[in-house]
This record gives C-alpha cells, sequence and structure tokens, in this order.
C-alpha cells in the first residue's frame, strides 16, 4: 500500500460520507446492549448526514476556506506565471480511448486559459498520477491546453502527488526561470491550503480561485438534502483537515 493510498484511505475513514455510516453502524450494534448510546450515535449520523447535505451548510463550510475575491487585472499585472493546480483524472475513459481529466481538473484548466489570453503570462501546469493510469494530471493539461485551446505551457511538473508536492517540486522550475510571483489557479475552497504551500517555498502569491460559494438561502431547497450539498460540506471539511494535516506534519518536520 502506497503512502497516498493509506492517507486518501484514513481521509475517507474521517470524513462523510463513510464517517457517518461508520457512526451509524456502531449505532445500530450497541443498541442492543447499551440503548441510550446506540440511540444518540443513530441520530447524530442522521441528523450530521441531513445538515450536511443541505445547499445551504455545504456553501457556509465552503465559504470559510475562501481567502480572496475574484482575481483583478490589476493584481496580473504584478505577477510573472501562471500556476494551475491538477484537481483529479478519470483513468481509461471509454469515451476519449484513455485518460483524461475529471470535471475539478477542467474548470481549472478552462480559467488558467483565461487568464493566460487576459494577461500573457506563461502557464505551468502541475500534477503527477497518484492513483495509477498512464498519463499525469498535468500531462492531460498540456494536451488539452495546446490542442483545444491552441496555449502551449511552458513548464509542466508531472511527478506531484499531493498539494505539497505541487509547491515543492514546481517552485524550481519557476525560479530557475526568474519567476518570482504567480497566479496560483485552483477553486476558491483549496485555496486557504495551496497559496501559504507556495508561500513556504519563497514564492508570492496571487490567489485565483474559481467557483466562490454562495451562503444566502435562496429558495427552500437551500434547506434540503442534495447530493451536491454533501459534496460541498466533503469538499470542505477534506481541506480543513488537510490543513490541520499539513500544520502537524510541519510541526514535526
Amino acid at each position: 500500500m502506497t503512502a497516498w493510498l493509506a492517507t486518501n484511505l484514513v481521509a475517507a475513514a474521517l470524513l462523510p460520507p463513510l464517517v457517518l455510516v461508520i457512526l451509524l453502524a456502531i449505532g445500530l450494534i450497541v443498541r442492543h446492549c447499551r440503548p441510550r448510546l446506540g440511540t444518540s450515535l443513530i441520530l447524530l449520523a442522521t441528523t450530521a448526514l441531513y445538515v450536511l447535505s443541505t445547499p445551504w451548510v455545504g456553501g457556509l463550510l465552503l465559504k470559510t476556506l475562501e481567502i480572496s475575491t475574484p482575481v483583478s487585472p490589476a493584481q496580473l499585472q504584478t505577477a510573472d506565471a501562471i500556476v494551475v493546480l491538477g484537481g483529479g483524472r478519470r483513468t481509461d475513459a471509454a469515451e476519449y480511448g484513455g485518460d483524461t481529466l475529471n470535471g475539478l481538473s477542467l474548470e481549472r484548466l478552462r480559467y488558467a486559459a483565461f487568464l493566460h489570453r487576459a494577461s500573457g503570462l506563461p502557464i505551468l501546469a502541475t500534477g503527477g498520477n497518484p492513483d495509477g493510469g498512464t498519463l499525469a494530471e498535468s500531462r492531460i493539461m498540456q494536451h488539452i491546453l495546446e490542442t483545444e485551446y491552441g496555449i502551449a505551457p511552458r513548464w509542466v511538473e508531472d511527478a506531484s502527488l499531493t498539494t505539497w508536492d505541487n509547491a515543492r517540486l514546481s517552485a524550481p522550475l519557476l525560479k530557475q526561470a526568474g519567476v518570482r510571483r504567480i497566479v496560483l489557479v485552483s477553486h476558491a475552497w483549496h485555496l486557504r491550503r495551496a497559496a501559504p504551500l507556495f508561500e513556504a517555498q519563497g514564492l508570492g502569491v496571487v490567489p485565483a480561485g474559481i467557483q466562490f460559494s454562495r451562503t444566502g438561502v435562496d429558495s427552500i431547497l437551500d434547506l434540503l438534502p442534495t447530493p451536491a450539498g454533501l459534496r460541498d460540506s466533503t469538499f470542505a471539511l477534506h481541506e480543513w483537515l488537510g490543513i490541520l494535516w499539513y500544520k502537524l506534519r510541519s510541526f514535526v518536520a
């Protein structure tokens, strides 16, 4: 078992929906010998599942991670390069005859191309292949940029397995080219964890987030459980767990 797989298995056990399934299972098992404890665990798991599945709560949790507003043209002028972080792949996609990017990576890549055309800044694509497959995320990003956007990234970092690696392995490529300040492209909820890692490598960072969250209740539907609401809550809790893990890791190191 690789360290990447072990880390993700532990994270899955600590995050919804698996952690709620575990609580529910424990509650069902112990309720015969410990009725009060069993009932409490069942109610806790059920209530948490409902609350975390509402779009309103998912949006509130994601909003706690946002560290900036949408990037401005003036901010672009202060940077030397654009760095776009991979967000995952689909391995062996039948319709493409091989590996391709998932939706998160495509959203980030599209925005990086948009910012490149607005600023002329060169692009660094970063992302490896932690979960197997044929091509690294960054190599797929390179292919899509070249064939679908007509843009050739100046740098491609294809060995990273984590956001920590993205920063550690990208920084030398950028510094060698004289880059001191970057526009960092990722989802708005990811940048609270990602930006400090690049700053720790001695780079100035302009956060360039996408998909900023809503926190209002526009209709009754925002208070009803949905798959998208649970996804957003899980993304947010995953990021806070990752931030805690990186702080512990840096403290131990």
